[in-house]
Parts: C-alpha cells; structure tokens; sequence
C-alpha cells in the first residue's frame, strides 16, 4: 500500500497562484491578439455602405509628396458661390502650388463659365455630393466627403471648412503662413452644459463629460481630417440620436407641444468636437465589438477583451485628441438672439452690409485677441506655435455688398468692384 504525497500549504499556494497568472497572461495575450485581429479585419474589409469615396487605413496615414505642402480650402454651399469674385482675388494673388479648392454643392450643379466669375472655382465640385438640410446628419456627411476629396491629394496639409458667406480678412500669405505654423487644428469646442442636446443613450460610445460644443468652421491638420474621415463609430450615434427638433408651426396648433417635447440636437454644432474629444480607446476595441465580427467570436471573448482594453489604457491614451488643438475657430461670427412669432427665441448669425462692413469694424475682428468660453470659465489666448496672434482669419456672415467693400479696401487683394456689375452670375 503506498502512501500518498502532499504538497506543503505554502507550496500548494504558491502553485494555484501560477495557475490563475498563467490563465490571466493567456486572457490577456488572447484579448490583445483578438484587438489586433479585429482591426486588421476592419482594414481589409470593405467598409459598409458610406458615400465616402474609400476609406483610408490608420496605417497608410504617413504620405510623401514633392513641393510646399498645401491648405485645402473646402467651401459648403448652397448652390452657387455668391463671394465668388472676392476669392477669385484672394486666390490670383497665390501660388498655385499652395492651395486647392473643393466645392460641395447641391447635386448636379456645375461651376463653369456660366455660374461662376472666377476661373479657379471652374469644376471644382464634388461629383458624389449630397442634398443637404440645415440641422440634419447631412450637414456633417457633406463636411466629410469634402475632406475626402482632400485628403486624395498628399500634398493637402491643412483643411479649412468655409460657407458660401464667409471672407477672408487677410490676404493669402498671411492666411497660409499662420495655418502652417501651427501644428494643431482649430477646433472651437466646448464644455454644453446648458441646451440639453446630449442623449442618454449616447453612453457609453460617447460619455457624457466628453459631449462638446462649437462652431462647425474648423481648420484641421491633415491627422485630424483622416480621423473625421475614417470615423465609423461616433457618426453612427449620430445620425441615430442627434436630430433637430421640428419647428413651431402655427398650423399644428396643440401639436406643438407635443413635438417640442422631442429630444433636439444639431449635429453640425458637435460632431468633430465631440469625436475628437471622445477617448481613443474606442478605435482600439470598437471594430472587435462591431457587429461584424462579434458573431464570429463568443460574447464571453468579447466582453474579455472589451473589460481588458478599457482598463489598460493609459490616462494619456483616454484623453482623446483635445491636447492636439487650439480649441477655437478661426472664423469670427456674430450671433443675434431672434423671436419668431411663435414666441421661440433663437442664435441666429448677423449678416454684414455693405454699411456695417467698414475699415473700422473689420480693424476691431482683427484686433480680437481672446475668447472667453463661459462653460468652462477659460479664456483661450489666441496663438500660433506659441506665438500670440489675432484670433479669427475669416468672418460670415457677408452680403454681395460688404464683400464689394472689403475688395475696395484691399482686404483680400487688388481688385475694381466695379467690374462684378459687368454680369449677372445665378445663385
């Protein structure tokens, strides 16, 4: 009869302790692998349906290109360029070789000869635009096909969103200069804590304390234009739960309480800042959650790998891309508060006339120096590289006319107003 052997309490301790570490490195290895997979999966796939032209991979973002590196200019609009004669002499006093020009308009629409004063606009829309409607996804869908379209070209640094009013208040030189010395996007975000735009179930994709606020004219670096480009886990949650309230109308009557009680969100007021204020720990282990490629594991590897990814990123890592900007625009606005008939007070932009569009108000927008952003009690002192500069390049919103005064002033370049009036050019 043989006697059985016993390991010592301690031992046998120390030996279930090198069990369970053996088991978490191989959970661990295999939620690393399974991130690794999973991105590599997403990179190779064809994407879902996207009007997107094609998407580009995180690992062929580094690009090479001979010459000056280029600021892409990126006009949404309407239909037509009604300031187009003011750009044509902003642009004829550059060099070619330091810029490009997109347009995004409405389907169909052809800037040639007949709809345009200036030759450097002539085919420069989009062939896949959209229709677009103010306070819809749209909005934010045609800002990503311009960029795009941009983005096709190596040589395109920096990405500058304009509207059909906006003016440049300085000439080219000056504009390229103070863009390339930067190396952030300005991106004017902010803490919203007062409208209430923010959707529960927004969380846990985009959490609460990152939803922000801002003015939709950004002027991105090249990194940031591929991150809005390439973002297929915020926009989703957007188009699904930032929707604009229906307006008051007096036809409804009681209706219309019942409406404005509906959830109200403009997308285009927080899509980049809240995307590039989001944690980037979401384009680590988003694509592994995706529906594509969750059914093809177990949940338990899911929720595995999901609970590993959340808990070893790094403070640095969940800070999102906010350290990388200047968190304010470039393009000054003025906001009006209006009063429908209704009684439903709103922001709207003031538009500049030929009268209030004189030396001295454009000398009091380029002395601006700081903005202060009440949410968050901070005053953003306006710099470039380090160096204390005006705040704002552009402005909107301006008619036909305080254009034509900026062009006799010499704001944007040598120019005969008169010589707009020689043709009428369709909207």
């Amino acid at each position: 009869m043989t006697k059985k052997s016993s390991l010592p309490p301690i031992l046998l301790q120390q030996s279930r302790r090198r069990v369970i570490w053996s088991g978490w490195k191989l959970v661990i290895i295999l939620s690393m692998g399974l991130c690794v997979f999973a991105l590599f999966r997403l990179h190779l796939s064809p994407p879902p349906e996207t009007l997107l032209s094609r998407r580009r991979s995180s690992f062929s973002r580094e690009v090479v290109f001979s010459g000056p590196p280029k600021v892409a200019y990126l006009f949404l609009v309407r239909r037509g360029l009604p300031l187009d004669f003011l750009w044509g002499s902003f642009f004829e006093n550059a060099d070619t070789g330091n810029f490009s020009i997109y347009v995004h308009s409405e389907p169909g629409f052809q800037f040639d000869e007949s709809t345009t004063r200036s030759h450097f606009f002539y085919d420069r829309q989009l062939k896949n635009s959209i229709q677009v409607i103010w306070g819809e996804s749209s909005m934010i869908e045609a800002e990503r096909l311009l960029l795009d379209a941009a983005l096709e070209d190596p040589a395109n640094q920096r990405f500058v969103l304009l509207s059909d009013s906006c003016v440049p208040l300085y000439n080219f030189s000056y504009i390229y200069s103070y863009l390339m010395a930067s190396p952030r996007s300005f991106v004017d975000s902010f803490l919203d804590v007062k409208e209430g735009r923010y959707h529960p179930k927004m969380s846990p994709v985009i959490p609460k304390d990152k939803w922000r606020k801002g003015s939709q004219w950004v002027a991105l670096i090249r990194s940031h234009a591929e991150v809005i480009v390439d973002d297929v886990v915020i926009l989703p949650v957007f188009k699904r739960l930032c929707k604009r309230r229906p307006p008051l109308d007096a036809s409804k009557g009681k209706l219309n309480i019942k409406l404005q009680k509906q959830h109200n969100c403009i997308p285009d007021e927080h899509y980049v800042q809240t995307l590039l204020s989001v944690s980037s720990i979401w384009f680590c282990f988003y694509p592994l959650l995706s529906s594509d490629l969750c059914p093809l594991l177990s949940s338990d590897l899911c929720l595995i790998a999901f609970f590993f990814l959340f808990f070893s990123m790094s403070t640095s890592q969940m800070s999102g891309l906010e350290g990388e900007l200047e968190r304010r625009t470039v393009t000054y606005t003025v906001w009006n508060q209006s009063a429908t008939k209704m009684e439903n007070k709103g922001w709207h932009p003031m538009t500049f006339s030929y009268a209030n569009a004189s030396p001295r108000k454009i000398k009091e927008i380029k002395g601006i120096n700081h903005i202060y952003y009440e949410t968050e009690y901070r005053t953003e002192w306006c710099q470039t590289n380090s160096t204390f500069v005006p705040c704002f390049l552009f402005a909107r919103k301006f008619s036909r006319g305080a254009a034509m005064r900026l062009l006799s002033e010499g704001i944007a370049g040598p120019f005969d107003a008169s010589s707009i009036l020689a043709r009428s050019v369709p909207d």
